[in-house]
């Protein structure tokens, strides 16, 4: 597509009638808690998916690449944000032994190929949080910063040709485009600066979709030690910062991946991404989608598929970006579903140490519930608290917390403990025996007991880097040079555990 071409269609959603958008919108909202109340939404088989995005690297030089859409198209992936993005959605499965063993096979295998056909063409595929190396010859501001205006619209040079993005940047009460982290300076006039992070995305299936809102409480209070488990975020490109190394190392955040995306995508006094609120009831989860401001509101045609009758309803939470969510959809009536998606987690180092998380975050939501863990009493602020208290110092971080016994605590090794026996009582509900809880859980393990996550692990290197002399920038990349080695020795058989 031509930059007119998607200038002109920017243009004709821009012209897009809000009122009858919002009106399409809540008729459907109605529908769908009609479908819901109906049992529509339930499915006793609980299931899991997984969402895992990439970005390339030039193979000789680990600076970053733009990935060519025909090339995503041929090895199956899906584009994502930036030219160099490619993003991979797993085929949903059973929580069970096999279904968890079928995801894990399924991103070896996928992955695998991939990653044979993108370095015939020089480029590397990367799991990580944050790239820090920009495009040879580019620096990283301009690259996240470059963009055109064509008969009046601002068009980003290196951002996918998604129209809904492209739009962000031509709203009157759009989007924010200020950085606001610790010590970096970056401003833009479109959302492409969000394109600096890559995520994974676990989903789990709820059984009654009248019961969401008790899953949703407990996936909100293990959000904070979940995260402190997998941050990998902690430095940017080197040309970004604008204070010295010395207070750049100590105070930069663990998981900056959600100071990123909380600056380029909030709007208003009303911020969109943002440490959701608990439910009184899945009908109030529903209605908090459609309350949800739209930035760029679509009309749209219904297709085939059974959720298009909610078609509107499934635009505006394509826009309603919490940090845990939940969706309802399904391409038919028999496939329809409801289930929280978890969406703070960087990507991870090896494709082990990503279904770890995965099944981890799995078997809390099977067990906690269950078992009625006193931690559901946990205070909502307090919640939230633990949340950012990860972002900045991942498992460093003091978190407050309602032990098995109903006793409140801010012992990190009774918080990590009790996690992980949950996660084990969890899939062991699911009929995974004890060897293969040993097999998802060990790469977390480890994290817990040795005090590293991949963050620290990368803070541990730029720091010894700088004290030894090694000017700020070059140990920036030289860590990320170890990391990607690291990572194409490990990423398909082995775990963050065998780089320690």
């Amino acid at each position: 597509m031509t930059a007119s071409d998607l200038a002109s269609r920017v243009a004709e959603v821009l012209s897009v009638d809000q009122s009858e958008f919002r009106a399409r919108a809540a008729r459907e909202a109605e529908e769908l808690k009609r479908e819901v109340q109906a049992g529509t939404f339930d499915n006793p088989q609980g299931i899991v998916g997984l969402e895992y995005e990439f970005y390339g690297v030039d193979s000789e030089t680990d600076a970053l690449k733009r990935v060519p859409r025909r090339l995503l198209e041929f090895i199956g992936f899906e584009k994502e944000l930036g030219l160099h993005n490619a993003e991979m959605q797993t085929t949903p499965q059973p929580l069970s032994s096999y279904g968890l063993a079928a995801q894990e096979a399924e991103v070896r295998a996928r992955l695998d190929a991939a990653l044979g056909e993108t370095l015939s063409h020089g480029i590397r595929l990367v799991s990580d949080g944050i790239w820090t190396v920009p495009p040879v010859g580019e620096t990283a501001g301009d690259y996240l910063t470059d963009s055109v205006v064509d008969n009046g619209v601002r068009i980003a040079t290196n951002m996918s040709d998604a129209v809904r993005y492209h739009a962000m940047a031509n709203v009157g009460d759009g989007i924010r485009m200020e950085l606001d982290v610790p010590h970096v300076s970056l401003s833009g006039d479109t959302v492409m600066p969000e394109s600096l992070i890559t995520s994974i995305q676990p989903h789990y299936q709820v059984s009654h979709a009248a019961d969401l809102p008790v899953y949703f409480r407990y996936a909100l209070r293990v959000a904070g030690p979940l995260l402190a488990l997998g941050v990998n975020s902690p430095f940017f490109p080197p040309d970004l910062y604008d204070a010295d190394p010395e207070t750049v190392l100590d105070e930069c955040w663990m998981e900056n991946r959600v100071g990123v995306f909380e600056s380029f995508l909030n709007t208003g006094d009303e911020p969109k991404v943002r440490f959701p609120r608990d439910f009184d009831s899945v009908e109030d989860a529903i209605d908090d989608v459609v309350a949800d401001h739209t930035v760029v509101p679509m009309l749209t045609e219904a297709g085939g598929r059974y959720d298009d009758r909610f078609v509107h309803f499934r635009h505006k939470h394509g826009s309603y970006w919490r940090w845990v969510r939940p969706v309802f959809d399904g391409p038919t009536r028999s496939a329809a579903n409801a289930r929280i998606e978890f969406r703070p987690l960087p990507g991870q180092p090896t494709v082990r140490d990503t279904v770890a998380l995965q099944a981890t975050y799995a078997g809390l939501l099977e067990s906690l519930p269950r078992r009625e863990h006193p931690v559901s009493a946990l205070d909502w602020a307090d919640a939230r608290d633990n949340f950012y208290a990860a972002v900045e110092d991942g498992l460093g971080a003091e978190f407050t917390w309602m032990t098995k016994n109903g006793d409140e605590t801010t012992d990190t090794d009774v918080v990590f403990d009790e996690l992980l026996e949950y996660a084990r009582d969890g899939l062991s509900l699911r009929g995974l025996s004890d060897a293969e809880i040993d097999q998802y859980l060990d790469p977390l393990a480890t994290r817990v007991e040795t005090g590293t996550t991949p963050a620290r692990w990368k803070h541990e290197r730029v720091r010894e880097a700088v004290e030894s002399g090694t000017p700020f920038a070059e140990a920036v990349w030289g860590m990320q040079a170890e990391y990607i080695d690291r990572q194409e020795e490990t990423l398909i058989e082995g775990s963050f555990a065998d780089w320690l």
